[in-house]
């Protein structure tokens, strides 16, 4: 080991590669765990063990040795946004980021004190970088498995009591939400969408807003519900990122067909009846349920006045999804509505 600093600065630069190594480890071992059992991601789990393993070699006794925990004034400061996390991807950009720091101060810090550290410690930030592209990539495929399991899509209205409504569903096994809200300020929007997304995640359910990709991004929504009027697909998956839902609403064969070359995700089918959330739309009927029953190639959610009393034909039309607004929002117990909807379809064992 070539030591390249004089006695007067070695024991401080010594405290910054003990504290930073101990910072890039303690962020690899958190995001192995997510990947470990949250993923169930064996190579992943396998490259964070393994940059671990490589830091842990290069964190020597003399390193360890400098460690002074009582006059380290850092241990008083902190910051709100450290306090709390909304969602697991909060947490895994907050650690993953934690680590690259780290490892670039012990990049640049090691050159005073083993060139051969400061090298290492560069590939390790790029594998790093590497090992946040494959966590990206790997949210996207658990995200779309849980929207094709979704056989009710409830997409809100305004009404007294929002969230204690939304909870209710989510309670009787509702699994997909999208916030609508056509008249509120953004003020309020974006307050009642931090709620709904942070409340839907604690029940596992995915949470997407409509329209608004901005207010998607602000508030870590699983994605965003387009309509024909609204950003391109192209442009949505550009400011939200490619681990994000983009769907998109279709009312005829034309429309689906544009949807499905732009990428869409996931598409809207309707309306199936005339109803006042699209007023002035002409119904489609169930004519086109069962064209997007032949030709959509991404998962679909048939819409538009649909409810308890008439999903049975839209299902038996072949419909393996709905969304539903008035009647989930609009009832006294929507539980028990959610529950009454998804004993309309088929055990997945007989669908195809």
């Amino acid at each position: 080991m070539t030591n390249r600093i004089t006695d007067s600065t070695n024991k401080q630069v010594l405290r910054i590669l003990d504290a930073n190594l101990d910072r890039a480890r303690e962020g690899l071992r958190i995001v192995e765990e997510w990947c470990r059992f949250g993923l169930n991601n064996v190579s992943l789990a396998r490259e964070c063990k393994d940059l671990r393993q490589q830091l842990a070699a290069l964190h020597t006794p003399d390193l360890r040795a400098a460690r002074n925990t009582v006059a380290d004034v850092g241990t008083q400061l902190t910051h709100i946004q450290e306090e709390q996390r909304e969602n697991i991807d909060q947490l895994l950009v907050a650690n993953l980021c934690r680590i690259q720091e780290a490892l670039r101060v012990l990049e640049e810090y090691a050159k005073l004190y083993n060139p051969a550290m400061s090298a290492s410690c560069k590939q390790m930030r790029y594998r790093v970088y590497s090992l946040e592209s494959a966590l990206d990539e790997s949210k996207t495929p658990a995200k779309m498995a849980d929207l094709i399991k979704a056989k009710i899509y409830l997409v809100t209205m305004p009404v007294p009591n929002l969230l204690g409504t939304v909870e209710k569903a989510l309670q009787g096994g509702l699994t997909l939400v999208q916030y609508r809200s056509k008249e509120a300020d953004d003020v309020d929007r974006f307050q009642e969408a931090q709620a709904l997304c942070e409340l839907c995640h604690h029940y596992g359910a995915l949470f997407i807003l409509n329209d608004r990709v901005d207010l998607a991004l602000a508030v870590g929504a699983d994605g965003v519900h387009l309509g024909q009027n609204d950003l391109p697909i192209a442009v949505a998956r550009q400011i939200l990122g490619r681990n994000k839902i983009v769907g998109r609403s279709t009312t005829n064969p034309a429309e689906m067909a544009k949807a499905l070359a732009e990428g869409a995700d996931y598409i809207g089918v309707g309306p199936v009846h005339e109803t006042p959330t699209k007023a002035g739309k002409a119904a489609s009927g169930l004519e086109y349920v069962r064209y997007a029953v032949q030709h959509s190639t991404v998962p679909w959610f048939a819409i538009g006045g649909i409810d308890h009393t008439n999903v049975g034909d839209v299902v038996a039309a072949g419909a393996t999804g709905v969304a539903v607004v008035r009647s989930i929002m609009q009832a006294s117990d929507p539980g028990a509505i959610v529950q009454e909807l998804l004993a309309k379809f088929p055990p997945e064992s007989l669908q195809s």
